[in-house]
């Protein structure tokens, strides 16, 4: 059986010939390609075993390659370079290198951790449901809380790095100590930053919207596609992309059509003369949305919501499950009642009357221009036609 300091006084012995920096850097490119090929096998270890034991564990494993493959350096190259024989000062630098990379591999593994909680909990929750309110509800909160979790670990995490530098350290501390004018500036040009990661938590916990709420914002109509750590995406009606920073939300007005459910109710309004028969035209209605398969048979009305000098408002009310087929009812209802005034009613489109006063010696003028024309309207008005 080998033994371990037998191997390694062999090994002094053999590196005896050459310089110090070059048997240090020779027994750390030893630790580097042992530590890799450990680690490709416990990977394989750790695949064969949690193969056959669900996506999770497997999802886990590929997840955490790249970080436990760092973890795994960082170890064994510290206990190579106690036995390295390098020069203190080139010691001290390799060491420090060591522990930032350590403070960076912390910092990774809660990154990590935080989407590996967050993708666990939204396991139980599908948007691609007809009643999603619930998910989506609940996939915001988590989304927007994850990245405001990343935002705070990558801060933190910088920040531990850069205490390490000792040069780094005192300068900030000189600058905040002796010039507070510039933390000043430096806090207001913050100001965005905190301001949107605040808005961001705030949303997640009262959640004035959600993945997927139809919202008009800034007099565009879309739907809420990405909620980020600092903007939140608009997929508009005609596929362009409005970006909204997070606190527009917390500071501004808008419209959310489906904060509390899907289900809208929409307007279709037409201008037609005095003479329009509204019972007709209100049974026309009733004809069309029982047929249209957008309707889902909540509000379905005719009503005469205005009346102007020569024209009349009549409003249709119409209900759908969203705002999509919202929409597209309204459409529907439009052509068709439009259709069926033209072909049925034409009498209901709007005219222009005009009262024209004749003289007598006008009226005169054309009775003797025409005197057949008016013996035959006065022979029918007698016969009843």
């Amino acid at each position: 059986m080998l033994d371990p300091r037998t191997i390694w006084s062999q090994t002094q012995s053999i590196l005896a010939w050459a310089p110090g920096w070059l048997a240090g850097i020779l027994i750390l490119v030893v630790a580097v390609v042992a530590a890799l090929l450990a680690h490709l096998v416990l990977i394989g270890i750790a695949r064969r075993i949690v193969g056959t034991r669900g996506s999770f564990l497997a999802a886990l494993v590929v997840r955490t390659r790249a970080a436990t493959r760092l973890a795994l350096l960082v170890f064994v190259v510290s206990g190579a370079l106690q036995v390295a024989p390098f020069d203190p000062a080139v010691r001290a630098a390799i060491g420090h290198v060591l522990v930032v990379a350590f403070i960076l591999l912390v910092g990774w593994f809660a990154i990590i951790a935080v989407h590996l909680a967050a993708e666990t909990y939204l396991r139980r929750f599908q948007l691609d449901t007809a009643d999603n309110l619930l998910a989506r509800k609940h996939v915001t909160q988590v989304r927007i809380l994850q990245r405001s979790a990343d935002t705070l670990v990558i801060v933190i995490t910088l920040a531990a790095a850069l205490v390490t530098f000792e040069s780094v350290r005192q300068y900030g501390v000189s600058l905040f100590a002796s010039a507070g004018v510039v933390g000043l500036a430096v806090g207001l040009a913050a100001r965005p930053v905190l301001s949107n990661l605040i808005a961001g938590v705030q949303i997640a916990m009262t959640q004035p919207i959600r993945l997927e709420d139809a919202v008009i914002v800034e007099n565009e109509f879309g739907w809420i596609e990405e909620i980020a750590a600092a903007y939140v995406v608009i997929r508009i009606w005609d596929q362009r992309r409005l970006i909204v920073p997070l606190s527009y939300f917390i500071e501004k007005p808008f419209q959310n059509w489906t904060r509390q459910n899907p289900e809208l109710i929409g307007t279709v309004d037409l201008y037609l003369d005095y003479a329009a028969p509204v019972d007709r035209i209100r049974e026309k209605l009733d004809e069309i949305v029982s047929l249209s398969p957008l309707w889902d048979r909540r509000v379905a009305k005719l009503q005469v919501a205005d009346a102007k000098e020569t024209t009349i408002l009549v409003r249709a009310l119409v209900s759908a499950k969203n705002a999509g087929a919202l929409g597209d009812l309204r459409n529907e209802v439009r052509e068709k009642l439009l259709s069926f005034l033209r072909d049925e009613q034409p009498e209901a489109l709007p005219r222009h009357r005009a009262e024209v006063a004749l003289s007598a010696s006008a009226r005169a003028a054309m009775q003797a221009a025409a005197p057949d024309a008016s013996a035959t309207r006065t022979t029918k008005r007698l016969a009843g036609e």
